[in-house]
């Protein structure tokens, strides 16, 4: 580092030097932001689609977005402050797995409902607490899950057993 040393005899660090340090210093900052406070990905641009769920109740179907990548299925429905009843967002995942969904940074009630591969419902977790980081499992291999809004499945009918099909929308 240079310093320089004024007429008055106080020493203060060159002007190069004092911007690589606030450069420096601006770029930790602002690599620390992307980590603690991620942008999430606007959801009008996810693919689109349709999920018809049936059952013993009246035919059921929800305009879902599709969380088919680990980043988009990470977000999720975070940030959202409202879903109308017929809307809702499918997660595909490559194969069946036992999986756990939270709802950290989720300001809304969720029904969370996990879909085996032959398309069976194999769980409903009714009414997930919002911003809960307590995870919520499936119970049995699911290879995809549908999120709708909080008391739509029980309203609807929505239960074990019935049958989810995701469809995608035209592009």
């Amino acid at each position: 580092m240079a310093d320089l040393t004024t007429a008055s005899g106080r020493r203060h660090r060159s002007t190069s030097t004092f911007w690589i340090s606030l450069m420096a210093s601006v770029a930790v900052l602002g690599s620390a932001r992307v980590w603690s406070d991620p942008t999430p990905e606007p959801l009008f641009q996810l693919p689109t689609g349709t999920v018809k769920v049936t059952g013993k109740h009246p035919t059921r179907r929800f305009k879902v977005w599709l969380a088919a990548t680990d980043a988009r299925r990470e977000q999720g429905l975070m940030y959202i402050r409202s879903l109308e009843p017929d809307q809702g967002m499918w997660f595909q995942f490559d194969a069946p797995d036992v999986l756990s969904f939270w709802m950290k940074n989720t300001y809304i009630p969720l029904d969370i409902l996990y879909v085996a591969a032959d398309g069976r419902i194999v769980r409903v977790a009714a009414n997930a607490k919002p911003f809960s980081l307590t995870p919520i499992p499936s119970g049995a291999p699911a290879i995809a899950v549908l999120e709708i809004g909080g008391g739509v499945a029980a309203a609807s009918g929505i239960q074990v057993g019935d049958r989810a099909e995701f469809q995608p929308s035209p592009r």
